[in-house]
Formats: C-alpha cells, structure tokens, sequence
C-alpha cells in the first residue's frame, strides 16, 4: 500500500517531496491511515482537526484523540470548535454544506498563515464512486461522473487509488487505531444509502466493481477534457461579449441533433437548469423578446443571439437641481457642466445642450412606451420606440434605455441622440454639457 500510495502521487503529480502538506484528520479510520502513510513516507506534514460540536462528547472525543497522536508524534496542530448549526441556520444551509463551507475556509486561512502548500483530505476510491452515483441520479452532466477531483486548487485526494476494504486491512496490518463515528452505519444521509444498499447489489452483478468502475471514471475524465476543448472551440466561433452581455449567436445550435444538451454546458455556470434550455431550444426562432431568468441572470431570446445579462435594479427615476454636477441612476452616472463652450467630439456618450432652455430639475429616468422627441436635425417628432428599432438596439440593451426631461419635454435620449429644440445654435449662449459613463 505504502509504495502504491508514493507511485499514485507521483503518477498523478499531486505535489512534490518538498511541499509542506496539512492533512485533515478527523479520527476516523480513512484519515488515520492516510497520516500513518504520510509517516512513514517522511513528508512534511501538520494536521488540521475540526469539531463541528454536531456530536457532543464523542466530537470532543475525536478532538482529544488526535490531539494526543499529533503530541505524541511531536506532528503540528491545529484544531478548531464551530457552532455548526447555528452557522447553517443562520445561513439557510443544510449542516453538511454548512460544515464544508466552515472547514474549508479555516483550512484556507491555516495554508495562507502557516504556509502550506496544500491540504490533502482522506477521501478514497468508494467516496469516488458513491459521489458518481449520487451525481448520475441527481441529473448531473458529463463532470460530475468522473467521481472526486484527484486535486483541486489547493485541495488534493491522495487516497482515491485506494479501495475501502485496501484501507482497513492496511489499517489491521499496521494496528492503527481509529475513532468510530456512528453516523456511517446510519442510512439517514444519501451517501450511506448508496454505500449500505446501492454497491453491494452492484458487486454482486460485478465482484471487481471497483476496480472497473475506476476504470470508466478514468475514461470519463478524459471525455470531461475533450468536452471543455470543444466548448471552447463553439465559443470561439459563436460566443462574442458586449460590455457586461454575453451573446450566443443561434447558428451555433443549428448543427445539433441535441441542442438543448449543447445550450445547458453553455449556460450551467449562469445558474440556468436543463428544463430552461428545453425551452430555449423550443422558442429559439419564434418571436423576439421571450426571457427566462435564473436567480442572477437572465437570457433574452433575440434576432440573432441569445444575450446572457445580470439581472438590474429596477431604475426608477432621478431629479437633477439647478447646480447639480452629478446624478446616478442605478449603474449609470451622468455629470453635467455649464460652459460658455465645449470641444465636443461627436461621441454618443456625451450631450451638448442650451442651457438657457433647460427647466430645472431635470427628470433623469428609462424610457416608456409612447415616449417621444424631436431628434436632432429633424422637425418632427418621433417615438422613441421606431428610433431604438432604427439604431437595431437589442431587445436587452432596450430595457437599458434612459432619457433626460426638461419640464414635460425628453431633451437627450441617454446615448443616442439630442433633441434638436435644445441644439446649440452658435456659440453665444451658455452650454449644458452632460457625459454618461458607469459608476466606478
């Protein structure tokens, strides 16, 4: 076991002689095994032991016991107390996801100040396959059947070459003692369930069902990286940004006998869920402007792309007083200046207006429906609406869209165009100049 352990570290390029390792070690038989290894491997080690106080005597229990073999072996030690289900109730946490997320972070602050290079964990090759399984009957893509990640950041798993049978009988050999948390011979947790009931159908179809199924998660693994390259290579072709807007042009799904499948490796990340992409697909080319959100972003079906965009704050409007410089609305800021005159170089983002026409306080706010102005250099009026169809702004961008009033009058459509009521017309009366741009 011991050279099986050198030979998968070394294979796998988990970390060098040289690191300085900190082992999580909660007491158990996986953990305690996987310090006697590190041992008698002569690495440099130190042992992290939380108690989550979810046990009462026997966390404290645990603690003691690998406090006194860290002491007795003269091994670095840190421990500490959480109170677990305060913190996952305060947090609208399940206790298990509450417990990683607090001994991650402690495990992350020991690294940074103790200075170790990483954190190895015990999990082994039945904490692989009992995580591919859980991951196959949740719905999860191609990444969540390769099991456990052998290294992750910071994070590596030194002993997923290992079976859980190899660990205890190595633990037998060597008398390593260990601490016994009940909790694992319980079926209250998905992950007992499919250790008690699931495996133990499945070896009695395969006797050597570990080892084979180690050999399809490798398999896997390599499917998982061809799949990344291949994304890539779809973004690069149909994946463009606009500022904070992602697009997704809708020629890239043509192609697919599963679009849908295609579309949710796409946009997993945004939080979106396979039935979305279902309806995606579905109303892909029907009528523009169909959304769909999940809790931070949100697509928006338009001619040509699909557009991934933050969820915005509700703009609602913004009064500007005679003298005021600057107004922000939502992620906007617009600053206004009084000149007797300006270098103005044309740009979109920037408004040159009569000052002497101007009626305070300025009403800064989106545009509505039936909103309309006279553009620049037109003496007519037009609706706001045709002139964002004319400039082919996005149905997005569209809800983006602000303007600058002046008593009942829209002066500035925000970025686009000026009214041309409030053109300056020669260089003798006062100018109202106004630049927009996103708050820092």
């Amino acid at each position: 076991m011991k050279q099986s352990f050198l030979n998968h570290i070394k294979q796998k390029n988990l970390f060098a002689r040289k690191d300085k390792i900190l082992l999580a070690i909660s007491g158990g038989l996986d953990s305690m095994v996987m310090l006697h290894l590190f041992q008698e491997c002569g690495l440099n080690i130190g042992v992290a032991h939380v108690n989550f106080q979810l046990r009462g005597e026997e966390s404290d229990g645990d603690e003691n016991f690998v406090k006194t073999y860290c002491a007795q072996s003269s091994i670095p030690f840190f421990t500490k107390k959480f109170e677990t289900e305060s913190y996952a109730k305060q947090n609208h946490l399940s206790t298990q996801m509450a417990a990683r997320v607090l001994r991650y972070r402690w495990f992350n602050e020991i690294l940074e100040d103790q200075h170790f290079d990483f954190v190895a964990t015990a999990h082994h090759l039945n904490d692989s396959i009992e995580t591919m399984l859980l991951n196959f009957v949740r719905g999860s893509g191609l990444e969540g059947w390769d099991g456990i990640e052998l290294k992750n950041d910071k994070v590596i798993h030194p002993l997923l070459f290992a079976t859980r049978e190899q660990i205890t009988t190595y633990a037998k050999e060597n008398e390593i003692n260990w601490r016994e948390d009940r909790s694992n011979a319980s079926d209250d947790y998905q992950r007992n369930f499919i250790r008690h009931n699931v495996v133990p159908l499945l070896k009695e179809l395969n006797p050597s069902f570990e080892n084979s199924f180690c050999e399809s998660m490798n398999k896997v693994s390599g499917a998982v990286e061809l799949e990344a390259l291949g994304i890539a290579h779809w973004q690069e072709k149909f994946q463009t940004k606009k500022g904070e807007q992602i697009l997704l042009n809708k020629k890239g799904f043509l192609q697919f006998k599963n679009p849908e499948s295609v579309l949710w490796n796409l946009i997993k990340g945004f939080g979106f869920n396979f039935d979305q992409c279902l309806q995606l697909i579905a109303s892909l080319h029907g009528q523009p402007g169909k959304h769909f959100s999940s809790s931070k972003f949100k697509i928006t079906i338009d001619r040509e792309f699909l557009i991934i965009s933050k969820h915005q704050e509700e703009l609602s409007e913004v009064l500007i007083e005679k003298g005021q410089t600057r107004a922000v609305l939502g992620d906007l800021k617009l600053i206004i200046e009084k000149l007797s005159q300006k270098d103005f170089k044309g740009k979109l983002e920037e408004a040159v207006l009569n000052a002497d026409k101007l009626i305070f306080p300025l009403r800064w706010r989106k545009w509505r429906p039936g909103d309309y102005f006279f553009p620049l250099g037109m003496n007519h009026k037009k609706k706001i609406s045709d002139l964002l169809i004319d400039q082919k702004i996005s149905l997005t961008d569209k809800e983006n869209i602000t303007v600058l009033e002046s008593g009942n009058e829209i002066v500035w459509v925000v970025g686009l165009r000026i009214d041309d009521r409030y053109k300056v017309i020669d260089g003798s009366c006062p100018i109202a100049y106004c630049q927009l741009s996103t708050v820092d």
